[in-house]
Order: C-alpha cells, then structure tokens, then sequence
C-alpha cells in the first residue's frame, strides 16, 4: 500500500509542478535557515560546556556605590574578595584570581607582544577547565617566576608543545620559566589567556600592599567554585551579612558601600557587559530574538503548505470522490496525503541541505562565528534535521490530509462546494499571522538601521578623524622621557603630520583607571566620591577639538601643571558645583594629594552612545605610555605610517609597532549591533518572502473558488480592472488586520529594545508606516499576479458546464 501511495503521490507532483515547486522551495527555506538560525543560537548557548564543572563556578562581580547611588559596575573587581571568601566559608571549593598584564616575550630571534598574559593562582586550572598537557597542574603556578602556556604558543616560539623547563624572556629583562603547557582555549569561552604568570610576580610588583586583604584595588577577576548543591542566591545573602559584619562600618563611614553578585559562568557570555570585561561578550536578547525568527520562518512555510495545498483542493475534490466510491477509507486517503506531505518535506529537507552547505561560509562570516563543514558531524544538526522534517511532515500535511479525506463523494462528483466557513477563518487567520510577523520584522530591521546609523552619525564632541595610534611600548628604561620627547620631535617636523600626543586611554577604549574618595580639600570621608581618570600629554584637547567651556587646559607656559586638573561637565554636575565657572580653582583632595581644578570640558562620548556621558576627571601625564595619537594628512597615509614606524624602531627598539586607526577602532563597538542588524535583515526578507509564497497561495484557492462569479461578471461587462478590484480587497483587509496588530506589539519590542540605549532615536510614526506600505505593496503585487490571470481568463472557459 505504501508503494502504492509512493507512486500516486509522485504523480501528483508532477502533474502540480509549479505549486509542488512552491511548496518545495517555501519548505526549504524555511528549514533552512532555520537550520543556520539554531546553530548560531546553539553555538551561542555553548559557551563553557567543555567544561564539567561550570555549573558550580560563579565569576564575582563588583557593584560600587556614591552616596547610596550604584555608580560602577565591575566584572574586574576587588582584588582580595576571593580569596577572602576562600578562607572564610567552606562552601567554597577553590578560587582563581586573575590580572591582565601584557609584555613582550622572545625566545632568540623570535619576539612578539602578547596581549592575552594573565597573573594568576594555581586553581586557575580547575576553576576554567584546563587541560594540562604537559607539567604538573599542581605546582605549575607555585614559584616565583614560573608561567604556564597554550599549546599554541609554545609551537609560536619553540614549534613544538612539549616546552616544559625551557624559559622566555619578558620585555628583554626578565627571564621566566615554563613550568606547565595547557590545551588552547576554545573558541565558545568568555575568558581566552594564552599565558599565566605565577600569583607569586604578582604579589612581588605590589609591595605596599597585601593583595590577600587589600580591599579597594579594582582591576582583578576572581571566580569560586561552590559546593555541588549549594543555592548561589543563599551564599550571596550570607556574603552580603559577612561584607556588612566585617567592613559595613568602614564603608558606612567613608560613603563608600560595595556589594558583590554571583555572576554564572554559563551566563556571563550573553548578559554581562560591564567594566573590565575580559573579551568581548555577546547579547542574550538578540541571540532569542533571532530563536524567534527562526520560529516564525519555519512556521510560515508550514502554513504555506497548508494554505497551498488547499487551494489545490478543488482539483483534488473530484479525484476524493471518486476513491471513496472506489471503497477508499478516510484512514487511507489521510495516510495517502500525509505520504504526499512526507515527499514534499524530503525533498524541501534535501534541498535545504544544499541551500545550507551554500551559504553556511558566508553565513559563518556574516555571524563571525567558527562554522565549518564540521557542522555536519554533529550529532546536534542532524537531530534538529530529523525534527524539523517529521515535526513538519505532520503538522503541515495533517490539516490538509484531514480535509481532503471529509469531502462526501456526492458533493464532489457534482461538483458542489467542497470549503466551510471554519476552515476560510483559519486559513484567513493564517495569513493574518503570516503578515503579522512579516510587519513586526520588517519595522524591527528598520528600528535597528535607525538607531545604528543614529549612533555612526552622531556628533561625538571628539574628533576621531585623521589621527593614527600607536600601542605604547612596553619594554622601557630610565631614558623613556627623552626618547618620547625626540620621537615626538621628529614625528611633528613632518609636513604630513599635525601634532602627536600621548595618553592613558583613548576615545572608545574603555577608561579603566576608577579613582574613589575625590572629595573637597578639608572634607571628611563621607563625602568621597568615585571618578573615572584620563591622563593625558599637552596639547591633548587641541588634538581632539575637545570644548572648553570655562578655565583653561594643560599648557607648558604655566608651571606645576602635574597639580592641576580637568573635570568634565558631567563630573562637575555630579560633584555639586553650581556650574562649571563654579569648579574652577575648588582644591580636589585626590589619592593623597591636593589638585586644583583649571578647566571644565564639554562631555563628549568616550564610547559608543549606548552608555551615557561619562563623569571623567583628566590629570596631566605628560609621559604616559598606553598610546600614541598622531594627527595627519589623509591624503598621505601610508608616508605617514612608514615613517611612524621607522622611527618607532629607532627610538623603541623590542617594542613591536602596532597601530590601528582612531575611527575605525571606535567604529568597532558598533560591529556586534551591525551583525545582528545584518543578520536580522536577511532572515526578516526570507520570511517576507515565504510569506508571500502563501499569499500566492491563498489567492490561489479564492480566485479558483469565484472563477464561476469571475466569468458571470465578464459576460456581464465587468471590466479587468474591477474585477482585480473586486478580488484583491479581501486580501487588503487580511494584511491591514495584519498591520494594525503587528504596530503596537513592534512597538512594545523596539522600545524595549532601545531601551537599552543611553541615547536612542525616538520611535516616529515613519518607523511604522514605511514598513506597513511596503508590506502592503508587496502583497498586492503578489495577489495581482495571480488574480490577473484569472480576471483576463475566457469566461467561456468557467462556464462552459453551467
């Protein structure tokens, strides 16, 4: 029998190529990108599975206060809290406690400068999941100047992996020994190091203090492993009555309270984004955002195949009829239409396979996550294949295959009508739901343009423009000052170059130096608060066209400028003064020392205007080594960069030249925004697109229903164009109900959304109506396509048995 039902349903197909080729390809776009959809948001969800013992390792999180009011947020906080927790509670297991550094190592001929250097202890190892390859996990960290590194690089500088008890300098100074070689961190990690220093260099460059109890030093990650079992909400009421027992009157006195979260390992990837992160992380809501999408795309051809195959069902009326006076059974006709289902399904999945194996290096590109081939050996894909296909198969051949199978035989062979009112409403519903979801993701595509392009074009209040910078050098001496000075010097006598300038960070690197207790000279404690710190060279404002709104800046024509500094408006509001003429020459007690304050600048956005306008104090630091800012002639580029670096070698030898391009570095916090617009735009258009697959094919079913009407009114004299009037109307209000139902739950969505924007466009009528024309316009060239045919068709054709 199923050999039987093989064999119909093939012919079927192929005497229905166009809708077969329809439903096929609706089907196989659908599974398709869904099918890419959820490796990105599997891979996306991955994060720390490699390692068994992430569901009990929670990263500490510093939360920092003024005056009651939380002020900063730190993935990179308190240097000692770890360990504290270590010693004072036995619910946890082990700690780490890490530090970014960066150096440059050599090994002979071979020198580079590494980013990825960590100081750390020796559970490091446990708490990240770390292989040791080769060297003993429990000593490796134990020594004073003793490293552990990546398979990668030990290949980098020795070519080969086994290096343990060889040794590498550090910064051409210092030689350090590697006692262990670990596995290379894996790409779906929030936290990549590719070398770890002994805690032990760590604790010898800070001297004065004990990093063991030190309490307001920020700048350092600490994660605990807590028992299996225990409730991480309930260890942190115990934290918060620990902190508050043995440090709550200090912290009440100075005014300045700290209290800590629990952050999950598996959570930080996709919702932390806070000061200090160690890499870039990704966006929980717009990795469910585009899970949604996939839904919806799927969905939508399922229905297409629904609504298609009952606009074939006048067609298919007569044959029901027929096997039913044959001594067809309902059981048989349904398992025959669901077998016809099974053969579409296959061949929409065959396709989608090859649609997959097509784009999934671009996609991969496009979502810049590490897809391969490889894809297609896991064991995950081919279930999610194997899902989609019967989860499909079924419900999208049920409905049809039930209606098909109901149709009495004497209503069909006369040819009587084979539709109810029940099954018009949920095939109009359909639709209905079709556009909605189409409407809401085209006015969501539109909103993230918006707001990006808002964000590129913005006025910063910085110039950007032109200015190449250099990585400052890591490998120094006693003559560092001079060699600045000569290398500035040299830099500046070029035709091509405007000025050089030296700082502590620049505009769209986030600003890590938090100074805490700034308060007025004579003030008690109380009243200290907590600022972010720009140190700068000369002439720092005039290369960056900051405004100057009251006082002056640093200059060289004035004397003791160390002991001046720069509040911005933001930090002279939250400082108290009346205005920024107010603040100048106020006396700042600042990390022992007295400043006076010179000069107010306007705000300007230090990073992306997803944050507000930062509250920055500005020092002058007149030999700063972070970067190098050189301000130059577009027009001579590449003059430029080759002198810049020529020179760099002559004056910093061992120091490698990196340097990249101010705009575009800035342009960077933007680029995960991008992709996800990126990525939204190109599934929204694929689930328009099925959409109007079963636009097609509902009027399709209607336009064969009134084909009889159609010729009574073209024998009447009813012109073409009535007649599409007539016809296209139902559908108009279908997408119109679409509309008004889509607009205030796209409206719901995007200011939820842009919600997170500390500046943000505002949600204009524009970004709701242009969509809605352009979704109704598009549905009306798809219904007119087919409507038309039947308006221009011979009456004599539909009436010729009447």
């Amino acid at each position: 029998m199923f050999k039987n039902n093989l064999k119909v349903a093939f012919r079927s197909l192929l005497k229905n190529r166009v809708f077969s080729l329809i439903n096929i390809t609706g089907l196989a776009l659908g599974i398709s990108a869904s099918l890419l959809i959820l490796q990105y948001v599997n891979y996306e969800l991955s994060y720390e599975d490699f390692n068994e013992k992430a569901d009990q390792v929670y990263r500490l999180k510093t939360n920092r206060y003024n005056q009651g009011q939380l002020s900063t947020e730190w993935a990179s906080g308190v240097v000692s809290i770890g360990h504290i927790l270590n010693e004072a509670f036995p619910e946890v297991e082990r700690y780490a406690r890490l530090t970014r550094t960066g150096g440059v190592l050599s090994q002979g001929d071979i020198e580079f400068k590494e980013e990825r250097i960590y100081f750390a202890n020796q559970d490091v190892f446990q708490i990240f999941g770390k292989k040791i390859l080769y060297g003993n996990p429990e000593t490796a960290l134990s020594e004073l100047n003793t490293i552990a590194i990546s398979e990668s690089l030990a290949n980098k500088y020795f070519g080969r992996s086994d290096v343990v008890g060889e040794s590498l300098m550090f910064n051409r100074e210092q030689s350090v020994n590697i006692a262990a070689v670990f596995d290379n961190a894996p790409d779906n990690t929030h936290f990549k190091f590719d070398i770890l220093v002994s805690w032990a260099n760590q604790e010898a460059n800070d001297e004065d203090g004990n990093l063991n109890t030190v309490w307001y030093w920020d700048g350092y990650f600490n994660y605990i492993e807590l028992t299996k079992g225990i409730d991480p909400e309930e260890f942190t009421a115990k934290i918060d009555e620990f902190i508050d027992e043995r440090w709550g009157e200090e912290m009440r006195n100075n005014d300045t309270w700290m209290d800590f979260e629990l952050q999950p390992m598996r959570d930080i990837h996709l919702y932390s984004n806070f000061i200090g992160e160690a890499e870039v992380n990704g966006d929980g809501d717009s990795v469910y955002a585009l899970l949604g999408i996939s839904f919806f795309i799927i969905l939508i051809a399922w229905v297409n195949y629904i609504n298609l195959a009952t606009a074939k069902s006048m067609e298919r009326a007569r044959e029901v009829g027929l096997r039913k006076v044959l001594g067809s059974q309902k059981g048989q006709l349904i398992r025959q239409f669901l077998t016809e289902s099974l053969m579409i399904n296959l061949c929409a999945v065959a396709l989608a396979f090859g649609i997959v194996v097509m784009v999934l290096p671009g996609f991969s590109q496009l979502a810049d996550q590490p897809m391969t081939l490889e894809l297609f050996t896991q064991q995950g894909f081919w279930l999610g294949l194997i899902v989609l296909f019967f989860v499909g198969t079924f419900l999208s051949g049920m409905y049809p295959a039930f209606v098909l199978s109901s149709y009495k035989p004497i209503d069909t062979l006369k040819g009587g009508s084979m539709s109810n009112s029940g099954g018009a409403w949920l095939r109009k519903g359909l639709v209905v739901f079709q556009f909605m979801a189409s409407v809401g993701l085209i006015i969501g595509t539109y909103t993230v343009y918006e707001q990006i392009s808002y964000m590129r074009n913005q006025d910063l209040g910085v110039n950007i423009e032109q200015t190449l910078v250099i990585n400052g050098p890591l490998v120094l001496d006693s003559t560092y000052s001079e060699k600045l000075t000569a290398f500035n010097d040299v830099l500046e006598a070029n035709a091509n170059i405007e000025n050089v300038v030296v700082s502590t960070v620049v505009p769209g690197r986030e600003v890590g130096w938090n100074a805490g207790g700034i308060r007025r000279e004579g003030a008690p404690d109380s009243e200290g608060k907590q600022y972010r710190v720009l140190g700068f060279g000369y002439e720092y404002v005039e290369t960056f066209d900051l405004e100057l709104v009251a006082g002056r800046t640093f200059s060289e024509d004035f004397g003791d400028e160390e002991s001046k500094i720069l509040f911005s408006r933001a930090a002279v509001k939250d400082f108290g003064f009346e205005s920024p003429e107010a603040a100048l020459n106020q006396r700042i007690f600042f990390w022992g020392n007295v400043y006076t304050i010179i000069g107010v600048l306007e705000d300007y956005h230090h990073n992306s205007l997803k944050e507000d306008y930062d509250k920055l104090i500005f020092r002058l630091i007149p030999n700063a080594n972070n970067y190098y800012s050189i301000k130059y002639n577009a027009a001579n580029t590449q003059q430029v960069i080759q002198l810049a670096e020529e020179k760099w070698m002559e004056f910093f030898p061992g120091n490698p030249f990196e340097y990249f391009f101010l705009d575009d570095s800035f342009e960077e916090q933007y680029a995960a925004d991008r992709q996800f617009g990126s990525v939204f735009t190109i599934f929204s258009g694929l689930a328009i697109l099925v959409a109007c697959l079963g636009l097609f094919g509902l009027a399709a079913f209607m336009t064969s229903k009134r084909i009889k009407e159609i010729g009574v009114r073209k024998v009447l004299g009813a012109s073409v164009p009535s007649i599409l009037r007539l016809l296209s109307i139902d559908f108009l209000k279908l997408i119109l109900v679409a509309v008004v139902l889509a607009i205030p739950l796209s409206y719901l969505g995007m200011n939820e959304w842009l919600s997170g924007f500390a500046f943000r466009i505002d949600l204009n009528w524009y970004l709701f109506a242009i969509p809605a024309v352009l979704v109704l316009l598009i549905a009306l060239a798809t219904v007119s396509f087919q409507t038309a045919r039947a308006a221009r068709a011979n009456p004599v054709d539909s009436l010729r048995y009447e």
